[in-house]
C-alpha cells in the first residue's frame, strides 16, 4: 500500500493563538483561503474532535467537495483531520510552534493512501507520483493565504 506524504511550512508574523483562530474559523475559510470556494459546517459547537465540514475547492481545473472530520485537536498547537473519497483515505495535520515574539511557524502535513480494503489502481499510483507536486503547491498557497490574512490584522 503506497502512502504519499507532503509537508510544507511557513513562518507567520503573528502569534500561534492568532493563527489558531484563523485556521479553526471554518465559516471564514473561503475568505481566508483563495482555493476554497465554500464551507458547510455539519456539526454544532466549537472547533474540536468530532467537528465535521464539507469543503469545496477548485483543484487542477475541477471542483471537488470533501467531507472533513477532526480526529485530534490540541489547541493552540495542532489538529488532525481525515477524509475518505474515491477509494482514498486522506489525513491532514496543521501544527503551530512559537518562533520568537509574535511569530509562529505553521506546518501542514498531508498524506493519502488507499482506503483500508482497497487496492490502489494504476491511475492512482500515477497520480500519487505526480500529484504530490500539485498538492505541495496548493498547500504552500494555503499557508501564504493564512499568513496574509493574519499578518494584515497587525
Amino acid at each position: 500500500m503506497t502512502t504519499t506524504t507532503v509537508v510544507v511550512e511557513r513562518r507567520v508574523a503573528a502569534s500561534p493563538g492568532r493563527v489558531w483562530e484563523s485556521i479553526t474559523d471554518l465559516p471564514d475559510m473561503p475568505r481566508v483561503l483563495s482555493g476554497v470556494q465554500k464551507v458547510e459546517v455539519l456539526t454544532e459547537g466549537g472547533f474540536g474532535v468530532g467537528t465535521r465540514w464539507r469543503e469545496t475547492r477548485r483543484m487542477l481545473g475541477k471542483e471537488a467537495t470533501e467531507e472533513m472530520t477532526v480526529t485530534e485537536c490540541e489547541p493552540p498547537d495542532r489538529y488532525v483531520t481525515v477524509a475518505d473519497s474515491h477509494g482514498m483515505h486522506y489525513v491532514s495535520e496543521l501544527s503551530l510552534r512559537t518562533d520568537g515574539p509574535d511569530a509562529s511557524v505553521l506546518r501542514m502535513t498531508f498524506s493519502a493512501r488507499p482506503a483500508p480494503g482497497r487496492r490502489q489502481n494504476p491511475v492512482a499510483r500515477l497520480l500519487a507520483r505526480f500529484g504530490a507536486k500539485a498538492v505541495s503547491k496548493a498547500l504552500a498557497k494555503d499557508l501564504d493565504d493564512i499568513a496574509r490574512t493574519v499578518e494584515s490584522h497587525y
